[in-house]
């Protein structure tokens, strides 16, 4: 496959145009002139081939792509079993908070397709079954929870065959907005990169993690195509490497500088005054502005205060839990120590080591220094800002 997923910058001297290539293997760079008409042509043809698709609605099935074989595979997977879905939210085959929402939502609304009964409150008592199991999967990622909801709400009509088809259509809708969402805040958050900024990242937290344009690397995106030129430090995040596994694979495929570095890293290059600012994705954002993201977020919050850094957060509104009034409210999930123990089903440790896994932690308001949604970049006292977005 061939990168980056915008594949083309166009220089019109009236005449040609200029396509230009990445590998994303070797970066070997191609350039090829074409006429104008030639290049349009052709520049569909390569966005619709390279656009890769966390997860999409193909023929009353689900297609994701397994996000734990990349780099080395792209394997996509057609689910056609609710519990198929559930599964793959728990072994993080699709992960990241929008993408996880998005998944749920498609996955409920295939339980529904299976539910054979043509009694209204038959079904729904089935489906509320199938939604108690998507509960269950991830409990730190809001948007699955606030997903769930909206599918609730959605099953309504006059028949079970008006409700599956309801529900198709709201999850469908919920993809949709999570795409314009991240696609808006995005180009938002563009405005705080300047041009030669090296941006550290944490995690993952791209098209991959949103089933759409990307929250922090949204916005690394969106300053790149503006014409900035932007490096990227990225952690390699443990347990499961995240960042040196999906964030250097998708910033390859947009062309996008970027350096991996272990997490215990960042530190130095901080205070060798070699990051300009901290940008992050976030799974919940509690009412007060606390942020619960990938384990060792609140290490780089910290380190980026000492560092004088800004510390940015970039995710959509549908991350954010008015519910809940602090990030001490945050539910945290332990995954199983083997994730910490093994790297890839290989043990690194001496037999008999406990580890422990939890995959989230929590950076309290004050060390961010803006909460970047597609509503609007917000500072503090982020209190007053969320409430006003939520009334």
């Amino acid at each position: 496959m061939w990168g980056p997923r915008r594949p083309y910058r166009r220089r019109d001297d009236g005449r040609s145009k200029t396509i230009r290539l990445v590998c994303p293997h070797c970066r070997h760079r191609f350039r090829i002139r074409a006429e104008a008409s030639f290049v349009a042509v052709f520049s569909t043809i390569l966005d619709k081939a390279m656009v890769v698709e966390a997860a999409e609605w193909v023929d009353g099935k689900l297609r994701i792509l397994d996000q734990s074989k990349l780099p080395r595979e792209q394997v996509h997977e057609d689910l056609a079993d609710y519990r198929d879905v559930v599964l793959a939210i728990k072994e993080m085959k699709v992960r990241g908070a929008p993408a996880i929402g998005v998944v749920a939502a498609y996955g409920i609304a295939l339980g529904a397709s299976g539910i054979d009964t043509e009694n209204r409150d038959e079904f729904l008592d089935r489906l509320n079954e199938i939604m108690r199991d998507f509960a269950a999967s991830r409990p730190t990622a809001i948007n699955l929870f606030h997903s769930i909801t909206r599918m609730k709400e959605a099953a309504r009509g006059d028949s079970v065959a008006e409700m599956k088809a309801t529900l198709v259509r709201a999850a469908k809708q919920i993809h949709r907005e999570e795409v314009e969402a991240t696609e808006q805040l995005s180009r938002l958050g563009a405005g705080l990169i300047k041009d030669g900024f090296t941006v550290l990242t944490h995690c993952n937290a791209g098209p991959l993690a949103t089933a759409g344009y990307g929250t922090a690397l949204g916005v690394i995106r969106a300053a790149s195509d503006q014409g900035k030129k932007v490096s990227v430090l990225a952690t390699e995040t443990r347990p499961l490497l995240q960042g040196a596994r999906l964030t250097t694979w998708e910033l390859t495929q947009d062309g996008i500088p970027v350096t991996l570095i272990t997490d215990s890293m960042a530190g130095h290059f901080m205070h060798r005054r070699q990051i300009d600012c901290v940008i992050v994705g976030a799974d919940r954002i509690a009412a007060n502005g606390d942020v619960a993201n990938k384990i060792g977020t609140y290490t780089l919050a910290v380190l980026a205060r000492e560092n004088s850094i800004p510390f940015y957060v970039a995710a959509p509104t549908s991350t954010i839990d008015h519910s809940i009034a602090s990030g001490t409210e945050i539910p945290i999930e332990e995954r199983e120590p083997e994730e910490v123990t093994r790297i890839n089903g290989m043990p690194i440790v001496t037999e008999g080591i406990r580890a422990a896994n939890p995959s989230f932690d929590v950076t309290p308001h004050h060390y961010v220094a803006a909460l970047i949604t597609e509503k609007g970049i917000l500072t503090e006292p982020y209190a007053d800002a969320l409430r006003g977005m939520c009334n």
